[in-house]
Parts: structure tokens; sequence; C-alpha cells
């Protein structure tokens, strides 16, 4: 990933020598009114408010302390990139603003920059010596980083993850499903599945392994592209992120109907991670697409990738569950991932969006090297984490990866491959969904009350063959096991 610059802002931080009280008044009633919104996981208000206190005029130190708030707000959105450059503007108007050095560690770490991160950690260390936190965010960065930089000196002539399912033993006390081999696995199999887990009881790890191995040689046989046809009288439904929370999935399949010949789907990407129950996800995921091979699919998304699965939980709760090896095996799995789908020639699906240069056809995409854990520039990465805009043009991506793509560029795209419409995710809405200005593009996300505390709906969206038109139902959340988010994410789930 490039290095992000300090800062990218043009405006003067300075606050006017002439302050007065007033100011200062009303400065401190927004900065209220942001952190009673913060309070309600209303991050989006509480942006506005902590900005409308930035701009009173006020002594730069009060002004540091909302640039601060202002920062956290957006890493909690997930608008990292922002999140840095205002923790940046905070230290450019406070140097002994620690908070301002934290933000900065934290927003590196979610960039996955983690030398940077370290470094930040570093200075709050230096600045308060007696700071247990900070001193394990250092530890912990420290040898996250030099894992990476030893594992991006390895080179693998041969990298297929090996596991002889065949050779585990299935203990007498174990009554969960059972299958001979995968053949057996069908509707009724699956639903059985989906009941054992919905108790909190995990698959045997022999099924377990021959689900994935099995769902991997699938995945493995198609384009990186995949086209799905429909016939006129038939619907298919797309969903947007799940993020390990395994009991709006299973509120998806009683609103909708579970997965059938008659009834077809498709992932769009980011079933595992924050939630706490990834495992159950795509393990039930897996087993439909065993179940349908060519009506259950599903897309890649940012999140089926290694370093993030270490930072957001997946990687600790397959350990837990299972071991690395099955983690391992996940791994692998992801890799095989298609990165989109077209639907009759005239939807598109990818997790992300579009792409920073104009001119991508179908067919590139069909053609990028998918079998690999993502880049950070190019076709691969930006169709896994790139965002849309209602300004046109392309703009810097407010996570740091990725780029921004407005109505124009959209319309572009879509009409130079015959396109009606891209169906993407990535991104938490309100009501589970949002069209960009001109309607050429929807996201949609499917996790609702994401991470228990945004109070979000999710959304699905099914398409008629006939006319290929977006129908969208938005869906409230359901209860879950009282298993906080980022359970499973070790020393990592405190950075965000």
């Amino acid at each position: 990933m490039k290095e992000i610059a300090e800062s990218g802002k043009d405006n003067d931080l300075t606050a006017d020598s002439e302050v007065n009280e007033d100011e200062i008044k009303k400065a401190a009633e927004y900065k209220d009114k942001g952190n009673e919104f913060f309070k309600k996981f209303k991050y989006t208000q509480s942006i506005e408010w902590y900005t409308e206190a930035i701009f009173c005029k006020i002594p730069d130190e009060t002004k540091a302390v909302y640039y601060c708030n202002r920062s956290l707000a957006n890493l909690r959105m997930e608008n990292t990139s922002i999140a840095l450059y205002d923790a940046c503007d905070c230290i450019k108007l406070d140097p002994k603003n620690v908070k301002g050095y934290y933000r900065k560690g934290q927003a590196y770490t979610a960039l996955r920059q983690l030398k940077e991160a370290a470094k930040e950690f570093r200075t709050v260390c230096q600045m308060q010596p007696q700071n247990r936190d900070a001193r394990e965010k250092l530890a912990t960065t420290q040898k996250a980083h030099k894992e990476a930089m030893f594992a991006a000196a390895m080179h693998y002539k041969d990298s297929k993850v090996e596991v002889d399912a065949a050779a585990m033993t299935v203990e007498s006390s174990y009554t969960g499903p059972k299958f001979n081999n995968t053949d057996d696995i069908d509707a009724k199999w699956v639903e059985s599945l989906m009941e054992w887990q919905k108790d909190q009881k995990t698959l045997h790890k022999k099924y377990a392994t021959l689900i994935i191995q099995k769902a991997t040689e699938i995945f493995e046989q198609v384009d990186t592209l995949v086209r799905v046809e429909i016939d006129d009288l038939e619907e298919i439904t797309v969903c947007g992120d799940i993020h390990g929370q395994y009991y709006d999935l299973l509120n998806i399949f009683k609103i909708n109907g579970s997965p059938s010949e008659e009834n077809p789907y498709i992932f769009n990407g980011d079933f595992i991670d924050r939630g706490s129950f990834a495992v159950e996800v795509i393990m039930t995921m897996l087993a439909w697409k065993v179940c349908y091979p060519q009506h259950f699919f599903m897309s890649r998304g940012n999140h089926e990738t290694k370093q993030l699965n270490k930072m957001y939980g997946f990687e600790g709760e397959v350990k837990k569950k299972y071991d690395v090896n099955t983690y391992d095996l996940f791994s692998q799995l992801f890799c095989m991932l298609p990165l989109a789908h077209c639907i009759n020639s005239k939807v598109l699906v990818n997790h992300g969006g579009l792409y920073s240069k104009d001119g991508v056809k179908l067919e590139d995409i069909k053609k990028t090297n998918r079998k690999r854990e993502p880049p950070d520039e190019g076709i691969m990465c930006e169709a896994l984490w790139s965002d849309p805009c209602d300004m046109n043009g392309r703009h810097p991506s407010k996570r740091g990866v990725g780029v921004m793509f407005g109505p124009d560029i959209a319309e572009k795209f879509l009409d130079d491959n015959g396109l009606e419409l891209l169906v993407r995710a990535h991104e938490v809405k309100p009501e589970g969904f949002e069209y960009q200005k001109g309607g050429r593009v929807v996201t949609v996300f499917s996790a609702p009350n994401y991470c228990d505390q945004m109070g979000n709906k999710g959304a699905f969206c099914r398409f008629l063959g006939a006319d290929m038109k977006p129908k969208i139902t938005s869906f409230e959340k359901v209860d879950h096991p009282k298993i906080p988010p980022m359970a499973y994410a070790q020393s990592w789930g405190s950075f965000f």
C-alpha cells in the first residue's frame, strides 16, 4: 500500500488570534452535541457537529481536541484515510496532544501500515511511560510488522494446503450432522447444519474440512468474472456484507426462502470478520455452494484476506473453534473466490466498485489473476475496496486504498460494457441500501445493526430475469447469543 501523506488539507488550521468567549462557548456546545450522537453510535451526525466546532474561532489546543474527536468518529465509520488526516491536523495544532498520536496509530493500523503505527504508539509511550494500553499496542504492531515482513520475504514454489480429512476420527460423542462424502450434501442436510449451529454447536472438523476442500475445488474452476443467466420468470437474490452475523443470515433465509435451484443467491463478499459467528456463516454458505454449485454464488470481499482476518477476528475465531490448519484451508479457499458476477449481461455484482482508470472491460476483469492475496493497486484491489460518491470524477479514497468514483465514471463504465446497473456492498447504509446519484449504482449491505452498534437496517435485492430491475427489501436485526463483535480479535479488538 502506498504511504499516505501526513495531511492533505490546504486550509489554514491556525485559529484567528482574536478569540472571544462566545465562540469558545458555541464550539463547546457543538462538541457536546457531537459527543451525544457518538454515544448513540450515530457517527455521521457526530462528525457533522465536531466539524461545526472546528469551524469556530477557538484556541489551537481546543481545536486539536475536536479534530481528535472527529478522527475517532471517522475510524468508527471506517473512513480511515480521513481519520488519519484529522489526527495529523490535531498534532499540527497541538504537538503535545497524546490522543492525536494514539489516533494516528489506530488509523495506520487499520490501513495495515504497521511500521508507521508502531512509530506513533512508541511516541505515546514516550509521552506517557505508564500507559499500559499504548505499550500493549506498540508490542502488538511491532510483532505483526515483523511477521508481515517475514511472510513477504518467503517464496513458495507450491503453497497448496494439504489436510487429510480421511484420517480424522469422529468421536462417538459427536451427535451433529454427518455424511459419508460431499455428494451426500443436500438441502435437508444443510438445513440440519444451520439448526445445529444455531445452538452454538460446531460442525466436526472432519466434515468442515471436506466441505472447504470441495468448495475450493468448485471455485477454482470458475472464471474471475462469473456470468450468471436466469430465465425471464426466474428470480435471483443479491446480498451484501454479512460480517459474521449468523443469526441475521438465518433471518434472510427465513424472509426470502432458503437457497434452491428455484431460489438462487449471490453473496457479495465480507462474509466474515467483525461479528463473532463467522465460522457458522462461512460453513453454511460453503455447504449451500456444495449443494447447489450452479445456484449459489459468492464473490470475494476485502475481508476475505489474511491481513484483515488477523485484525478483525476471523483468524482467532477459526483457531478457537478448529485449528490453524483449518484457517489455512479457508485462506486458500478465499483466493479461489471470483471477484465479480454478471447477471444476464445487464447487472454487474462486485464487492467494492470501479477502477482508477477508464477503459476497463468485463474481459479485463475475467483475465485478472485473483488466486492470491490482493495487491495494493490495480483491478483486483479496486474491485474489493473502491466506493461510489455523488461528485463526478475520481477522488482519493476515504479508506486509503481503492478510489472513490462519481456518477459519470459509473455511467461510462456501464455503458462501455453494455450494462445497466452495478450492485456493490462494502458500506453500511441506514436503510441497508443506497443509490448513487444517477441511479446506476446501488449499495446493498446485509448486516443489520452492524457490530451491534450502528442501528442500521439490512437489505437484499431481487432481480426478475424478464426486466432485471432491482426489488429491494430492508429488514431489522434479530437477537443473537451474548457474544460481542470482535470477541476473537484478541489484542487487535481494542484498536477500533
